[in-house]
């Protein structure tokens, strides 16, 4: 039995993207815009994943598994949940069937 992956992302989440916008008096506002939403599945990361990332200095909390068209890129934020997730890195594993969103999770501020 071969289940697609598109039956695996259950899940939804807002795509937020950082973009620097004039503030009027020649200075610059890092602004976030929603740009889209994406299926997707939010899983813990393995062991060997968040060591990688205590190399780079960086706190890996969940990898985002994604359809290999989503329009997800680094510093973008993935809302819609309990937590906000700010993309790390995006990577597709050998092959073109999913692409994955390293992610650090931070609780939304009321």
């Amino acid at each position: 039995m071969v289940v697609s992956v598109r039956a695996m992302l259950r899940d939804r989440r807002d795509v937020w993207r950082p973009s620097m916008v004039s503030d009027g008096m020649g200075g610059h506002t890092r602004t976030l815009a929603k740009v889209g939403a994406v299926r997707c599945k939010v899983d813990q990361p393995e062991a060997k994943e968040r060591e990688t990332a205590d190399q780079w200095g960086t706190e890996h909390t969940h990898s985002v598994y994604l359809t290999a068209s989503a329009d997800v890129r680094r510093g973008d934020e993935l809302r819609g949940g309990p937590l906000v997730l700010r993309v790390l890195a995006v990577v597709e594993p050998s092959g073109p069937r999913y692409r994955k969103a390293l992610c650090s999770a931070a609780q939304v501020e009321v």
